[in-house]
């Protein structure tokens, strides 16, 4: 059975990624953010009194507000992105569809849509 803990890491002032998990009152530090859930992993399981293969460990970071807000604007924008190039990517295939349906070729269609003609293909037969 797998028991889940969430550990806050928050940017110290010298450097350091400050790490805690309130539930169980461990506190540490790492350089990196990339090991915080193995640098707590060894003190959580010994004080829950588990087996280290036997967690999960959650890292929630802690940003300051202005660097919070410029993440959830770049989230934003990168699922607005996604959307966006779906859409595009539908409306180039009904084009391409629509330019086989009236009749020209692939090679043609190909430099309308600025693909290379198998693309052109690919894309009305899909």
């Amino acid at each position: 059975m797998t028991t889940t803990y969430t550990v806050t890491a928050e940017r110290g002032t010298s450097g350091v990624w400050v790490l805690e998990c309130a539930e169980l009152g461990a506190v540490s530090q790492t350089k990196r953010l990339a090991n915080a859930a193995d640098e707590m992993r060894e003190a959580l399981a010994f004080q829950a009194g588990l087996d280290p293969d036997e967690l999960n460990i959650v890292v929630d970071v802690v940003l300051p507000p202005g660097l919070a807000e410029m993440k959830a604007r770049a989230e934003k924008e990168r699922e607005e992105a996604a959307r966006l190039t779906a859409a595009a990517q539908a409306s180039t295939h009904d084009l391409a569809v629509a330019m086989r349906n009236a009749g020209m070729t692939v090679r043609d269609m190909g430099t309308v849509l600025g693909v290379s003609y198998q693309r052109a293909q690919k894309l009305a037969a899909s």
